[in-house]
């Protein structure tokens, strides 16, 4: 059965896990709340999320250089105590992180960070496109919403699919974790740099360079 917006919505309300975690557990348990609320505190989600307004200061800046020094990630990822930072569970996580942003490439880590000068321009582009390809007025606005979800999929790391494992967004990796490590874990910032960025050159499957070399370490 489809899931309801409201129905997520309330869920989220209600156990702090992340939109697509809700959802999911939604999916699973046919649109039962009370259920979907128990897989949820079954899996950690639950209790992660509130452990999520926790001050985080303590933590690492994790780098990740791709082989031939063609692609470099810096990554602030925060959490409770220094003793968790120095652990190789959170190490792992943040070299994790690292992988992905240098192979995925995202812009932002959270969508609330978009500009919404930029949201706003993406969603006067695919509107044009919805209008083009003769689609009814009527339908559009609901075709544009869809296909921004596909953006922030894109371009925001925690919505992102995790390139070990693609059953999994980078939210519910981080969900994880904090259920698992039983601390406040944030991914505050990070920075990527391209070798030639900006500049014409041939296009390179950068997904599959990066897990090729993480399986050769």
């Amino acid at each position: 059965m489809a899931v309801s917006a409201s129905a997520v919505k309330e869920l989220r309300e209600k156990t702090g896990a992340g939109m697509l975690d809700c959802k999911k557990a939604l999916d699973e348990t046919n649109g039962d709340l009370e259920k979907a609320i128990e897989l949820l505190r079954e899996k950690g989600l639950a209790a992660a999320a509130k452990k999520a307004g926790r001050v985080a200061t303590e933590g690492v800046v994790e780098s990740y250089i791709h082989a031939g020094g063609r692609i470099g990630v810096l990554v602030e990822i925060n959490c409770e105590t220094d003793f968790v930072a120095k652990t190789d569970q959170f190490k792992d996580f943040a070299r994790d992180i690292a992988m992905q942003i240098a192979a995925a490439s995202p812009k932002y880590v959270r969508r609330e960070e978009v500009p919404q000068d930029e949201l706003e321009k993406e969603k006067e582009i695919l509107k044009a496109q919805a209008l083009n390809e003769g689609k009814p007025e009527k339908i559009v606005e609901k075709m544009v919403e869809g296909r921004i979800s596909k953006y922030y999929e894109e371009f925001c790391l925690m919505e992102q699919f995790f390139i070990k494992d693609p059953d999994k967004t980078i939210e519910t990796l981080l969900n994880e974790k904090i259920a698992t490590i039983g601390e406040n874990i944030s991914i505050r910032r990070f920075v990527r740099y391209e070798l030639g960025e900006g500049l014409e050159k041939k296009v390179d499957n950068f997904v599959e360079e990066v897990m090729a070399q993480a399986n050769m370490n």
